[in-house]
């Protein structure tokens, strides 16, 4: 059984930073890319970040290159997102997910079959 469980989610004022964590449990963590992905009230949910299962290499949304950052600890089978100068925008639910079969690397939201229960991420003007 897969469980991914997030934390670090809040409530910041903008240009401020938060650090989202996520902590799998199931799989071999370390042969699986892991993503992040956010929903805004009302929007469809998009992609955020990826990594590759090494960590070796990361990718991200155009919105997100230079403030965020995506990475991950085999070792504590956890992956992190640091969001920095965070904008009233980028409010949403923050997602982790881990990627449908090993050794593949993606950024497409359906190609990741199990998925963390979300955490808020709210910027405040």
């Amino acid at each position: 059984q897969v469980q991914l469980v997030e934390s670090g989610g809040g409530l910041v004022q903008a240009g401020g930073s938060l650090r989202l964590s996520c902590t799998a449990s199931g799989r071999t963590f370390s042969t699986y890319a892991m993503g992040w992905f956010r929903q805004a009230p009302g929007k469809e949910r998009e992609f955020v970040a990826a990594v590759i299962w090494s960590g070796g290499s990361t990718s991200y949304a155009d919105s997100m290159k230079g403030r965020f950052t995506i990475t991950r600890d085999n070792a504590k089978n956890t992956v992190y997102l640091e969001m920095n100068s965070l904008k009233p925008e980028d409010t949403a639910v923050y997602y982790c997910a881990l990627a449908r079969r090993s050794y593949y690397y993606t950024q497409t939201q359906y190609e990741y079959d199990y998925w963390g229960q979300g955490t808020q991420v709210t910027v405040s003007s």
